[in-house]
């Protein structure tokens, strides 16, 4: 009987797999629903303690649940975890016809000032994206006739140490960045999560690290990544200019230089994501105006206009008056302007 259980584990185990994969997702892997390890609780907890978590309190709730995620579902044993890889596309080279143009424009023709924005906020929301599609994995497991089951469908919205339960599940491992990194994918990989009280077969972790690599360190514009592998969060660009709504520090202020909404320094340090290849997932929508945008345009928007410029947008996040304090910083890194 306890091998006919294994095979029945293994075989709904790949049958999952193969619809993850169906759905769009680039990685998935299961692990149990024990708690994280001891060791990494105990860095989190430490790292709490520290203070570098800035001003995000809702780290600090729910502390146990987020290190055992059983507390999250009754009975849960198996925790079913899938990744999107959100690397943008590579730039087209200009055309020479466009080359062409560009250099016959009046050299003292002004350049309208522009700021950056991270890679996965020029995408698509990713939390409905991957939710709706995590729910007809859930429909699939229940079409299969493996009797009723719970779950749990998590992408950012539950207290879970969810780069600590990919390594578990073999998705790849955590580098200096702080970002789970995907020896084949890189470190672009959005993740989410099915808790589940089905028994499943578990994977095994990855055999990959930085090894003597820094050059994530090396490249932070903050010194948010320490040197002694504490992430000071309240340093972070991403923080910063997404999470924290007070008014930034002018040390920290300047080393934004034109980054709007998000920083993707460390994780294009990385030597995992130089090759990387970029999202193949076309329902995956992806808008390329929004890798660069107008300070000016950004400065002048109300909130009718954000709303509609950004809806269904991670922008969104940062709020209206965040987006044009970010924007004010830009300005004054970029142009000089106050």
């Amino acid at each position: 009987m306890a091998t006919c259980s294994i095979i029945a584990s293994m075989t709904l185990s790949q049958d999952i797999k193969h619809k993850t994969v169906e759905l769009g997702f680039d990685l998935v892997g299961v692990t149990d629903a024990s708690p994280i390890d001891a060791a990494q609780a105990g860095r989190f907890t430490a790292w709490l303690e520290s203070g570098f978590a800035g001003e995000m309190n809702y780290m600090h709730r729910n502390l146990q649940k987020r290190l055992d995620p059983a507390r999250l579902l009754e009975h849960a044993r198996s925790i079913i975890v899938v990744g999107l890889n959100y690397t943008p596309p590579r730039q087209r080279p200009r055309s020479a016809e466009h080359a062409q143009a560009s250099r016959a424009q009046p050299r003292d023709l002004p350049i309208a000032p522009t700021c950056r924005v991270a890679g996965y906020a020029q995408y698509e929301d990713y939390h409905p994206f991957m939710k709706e599609r995590l729910h007809r994995l859930v429909d699939f497991v229940g079409s299969l006739g493996s009797g009723a089951f719970n779950f749990k469908i998590c992408v950012d919205s539950a207290p879970l140490a969810e780069r600590a339960l990919a390594v578990r599940a073999g998705l790849g491992f955590i580098g200096r960045n702080h970002m789970l990194i995907n020896p084949q994918l890189g470190c672009e990989i959005l993740l989410g999560e099915v808790i589940t009280d089905l028994e499943l077969q578990p994977d095994e972790p990855v055999a990959a690290g930085c090894s003597g690599c820094t050059s994530c360190i090396d490249g932070c514009p903050t010194g948010a990544l320490r040197p002694d592998g504490q992430f000071d969060a309240g340093r972070c660009i991403n923080y910063l200019t997404i999470e924290y709504r007070g008014s930034i520090p002018a040390e920290l202020a300047e080393r934004i230089g034109g980054r709007l909404f998000g920083c993707d320094e460390c994780v294009l340090a990385c030597p995992y994501q130089k090759d990387a290849p970029p999202c193949r997932n076309k329902q995956f929508r992806f808008y390329p105006d929004r890798a660069e945008l107008s300070l000016h345009e950004i400065l002048g928007l109300t909130a009718e206009s954000f709303e509609a410029k950004f809806a269904g947008s991670p922008i969104r996040r940062a709020g209206l008056d965040g987006l044009k304090r970010n924007a004010r910083i830009c300005l004054a890194n970029t142009t000089g302007q106050p």
